[in-house]
């Protein structure tokens, strides 16, 4: 592919095992794929690389699939879209990698080993052993057709091994690292296809990535050591090399590599924790990739519309979880109530705090709710806590404040006009708290601080909360009477 046209046909790809949840390192993965494709009017593939056959599981797989559409990165071919070259299932390919096997061997560029694992073991540690790092000694490589006939008849199965060509650098210009040398010295003949006729991850992938077509491989800097191997499989083949990009690792705010310690590190506990999608993918991005303006609140088609590789970092991304929680406060902060509303109920009801069935009234408080508190929330899971004060038909006063607030002399009188005006009302919105509150004052001659503290710790034993004509609406005016009345008793 000439430099020249390097963005002329975008064909880039996500591939992961379905060993597991999608990871955030994952995620950021397939989202700059996505934005590559997008961004260059290129196409964006999902296939699944399901050949370890000992952790790979279906339930997984959708797992990682739904993290994908909640994030909002969808795609063009692959699992469950379909396309020109599928499957898109390693497991579902079989019948492609073996020709390729037999070209390489037809070639004297691969051959069959017939070692052990108990052989391989034993080599790995006497090498360990010496202080040096371990590779294949290619014991196999220049068997004879009689010693290979032999080693079968003791029922050995051999697996296909690659002949890496030795004295080579192996030269790789990536996007992001720069240009990056291996010496084939230190990387030893490799297997490409299992004893058992899987092909491993290193051989699978590089001819998944020809024969689709893929342009640009794009994924963690952790992959930057297969790399060397593939680029000698794609030559060797005859294949042309896609354009390689590693993007840098992420790491907890300890500069260690982000796991579990750090907090949560798939998508679905970010959205079990009450992010919303928009937030994170606007996170993910910032991980390791600047915007050309100041803004950092960015939408994914304003994102989409300005990334490119040339402002991905080389440098390690720290991962900061007090500026994610900021970045969805902000979304939070701006999206539509509806929306929010919607994306709080499961909080709420898995808190048992609104019940099944939901109807427009559950809605409708909900909607409520969001609105009175969303500026004091970081995650809709905040939501629960701001919520917990309205249930119920009584409240204690949370500190010596709140108790000093209803011991002053003007209480009682404050309380029973209040509860007197409840009473005669069905019900009460927004508009019709904010008129009480001010008639409530010119009936009793209170203001500012003495008609709001203490008409506040009656009604949910704080100082200090959500303003005062959302408490009201949000309590109900039956709840509202049995909470004053409760005070008044004292």
């Amino acid at each position: 592919m000439e430099k020249d046209n390097l963005w002329e046909k975008v064909r880039v790809r996500f591939a992961p095992s379905p060993t597991g949840p999608l990871h955030i390192g994952g995620a950021r993965s397939a989202l700059f794929n996505y934005l590559l494709a997008r961004r260059y009017g290129g196409t964006f593939i999902v296939r699944i690389e399901d050949t370890d056959l000992e952790r790979s599981d279906a339930a997984a797989e959708e797992s990682i699939l739904s993290s994908l559409r909640w994030l909002g990165i969808d795609w063009d071919e692959g699992i469950g879209v379909g396309g020109p070259y599928g499957p898109y299932r390693q497991m579902e390919r079989l019948h492609t990698y073996q020709p390729f096997v037999e070209q390489l061997l037809k070639n004297d560029l691969a051959y069959p080993c017939y070692c052990t694992e108990e052989e391989l073991e034993a080599e790995r540690q006497e090498l360990l052993a010496r202080g040096e790092m371990p590779y294949y000694s290619g014991r196999c490589a220049h068997l004879s057709s009689r010693e290979r006939m032999a080693k079968e008849r003791e029922g050995r199965r051999p697996a296909i091994r690659f002949r890496v060509p030795p004295g080579r650098e192996v030269v790789i210009d990536d996007l992001v690292r720069g240009r990056v040398t291996f010496e084939t010295g230190s990387i030893g003949d490799f297997i490409i296809m299992k004893s058992d006729g899987i092909p491993v991850y290193n051989f699978a992938c590089v001819i998944d990535d020809a024969l689709m077509e893929i342009t640009h491989v794009v994924r963690g800097e952790e992959h930057l050591s297969n790399t060397p191997r593939q680029a000698l499989l794609y030559d060797a083949l005859g294949l042309p090399r896609p354009y390689f990009a590693h993007i840098s690792l992420i790491l907890g705010q300890d500069r260690t590599k982000m796991s579990k310690r750090h907090g949560a590190t798939s998508v679905i506990a970010y959205q079990e924790a009450g992010f919303l999608p928009e937030a994170l993918i606007n996170y993910l991005a910032l991980l390791g990739w600047s915007p050309p303006g100041e803004e950092e609140i960015l939408s994914l088609k304003e994102i989409t519309a300005v990334f490119s590789l040339e402002r991905v970092a080389r440098n390690p991304a720290v991962f900061d979880m007090d500026k994610l929680r900021w970045i969805n406060g902000c979304y939070i902060r701006q999206s539509s109530l509806d929306y929010l509303a919607h994306q709080a109920i499961p909080f709420l009801y898995n808190a048992g705090l609104i019940a099944e069935p939901w109807t427009r009234h559950t809605y409708a408080w909900v909607r409520l709710l969001v609105e009175a508190t969303r500026d004091r929330l970081e995650s809709l899971q905040d939501i629960v806590k701001e919520a917990r004060v309205f249930m119920g038909d009584r409240v204690l006063p949370e500190d010596e404040e709140a108790k000093a607030a209803l011991k002053e002399e003007h209480v009682p009188r404050l309380l029973e006009a209040f509860m007197e005006k409840l009473s005669s009302l069905p019900g009460i919105d927004v508009a019709g708290a904010r008129a009480l509150i001010k008639e409530l004052g010119k009936t009793t001659g209170v203001s500012g601080r003495r008609l709001f503290m203490p008409l506040r710790v009656a009604l949910t034993g704080r100082t200090h909360g959500v303003e005062l004509y959302y408490v009201i609406p949000l309590l109900g005016v039956r709840r509202c009477k049995e909470r004053v009345q409760a005070a008044l008793a004292g």
